[in-house]
């Protein structure tokens, strides 16, 4: 586990005024936390976070479900090394396992309290994930059915196959027809043979049980 961050910069986005001013009130009575700044969601809140750098920004639920995801995606990517805590959240497994998927690393559910919302921010200060222990339950299943779907760095790099190529290869490898994987991708199947004629051509292969031997030989699970 990394060093605890001695004074953790924190920033909120929050529609709720009243939620935004009594958790700066809660953070700020704190030693380890500061709060640079909050704001409800706008066109101005990238900037503001910008040039806040906070290393962690706390998004209530409602400002989530009015940006969907574009937010999440770019304040990550304009303000490097920012960890997230998403509060207010639904006990709902696909939508933590969406936001999870996106970079957050702290998931607090809508009946939490302020001491909940405290310790998963200094948790996430110092690079540690937060969920209810049911969902992280529900993580580790996620991530034990994608355990044979999870493209493969080595076929990617060696063959270059995309992801769709590669979820195709294991399907194919399964014994699925095109007209069966177009059933269950929900493609039309001539978008599954467009795409089975262009992995034999990348590979440099003859038919579709050359291209899952060529993946099974650069360490890909099928």
């Amino acid at each position: 586990m990394s060093a605890a961050v001695e004074c953790a910069v924190v920033f909120l986005v929050a529609e709720n005024r009243l939620l935004r001013e009594a958790l700066t009130r809660i953070l700020d009575k704190k030693s380890d936390l500061t709060v640079a700044g909050s704001c409800a969601f706008g066109p101005s809140a990238l900037e503001q976070i910008k040039c806040a750098k906070p290393d962690v920004v706390i998004l209530d639920s409602f400002t989530l479900a009015a940006t969907h995801l574009y937010f999440v995606r770019e304040v990550q990517r304009q303000v490097p090394g920012l960890n997230l805590v998403m509060i207010g959240m639904e006990d709902e497994e696909q939508t933590f396992l969406r936001f999870v998927r996106e970079g957050a690393l702290g998931y607090v559910l809508k009946d939490a309290s302020a001491l909940d919302v405290l310790a998963a921010v200094r948790s996430v200060a110092n690079d540690e994930a937060v969920c209810p222990p049911h969902l992280c339950a529900a993580l580790f299943r996620y991530l034990a059915r994608q355990s044979n779907q999870v493209p493969n760095l080595n076929v990617k790099l060696g063959l270059g196959l995309t992801q769709r190529e590669q979820q195709l290869v294991l399907l194919i490898s399964q014994g699925m027809t095109n007209k069966e994987i177009a059933s269950q991708l929900q493609l039309a199947e001539q978008t599954v043979r467009n795409h089975v004629h262009r992995m034999l051509r990348k590979v440099g292969a003859n038919d579709r049980l050359a291209v899952v031997e060529l993946c099974r030989l650069q360490g890909m699970p099928v």
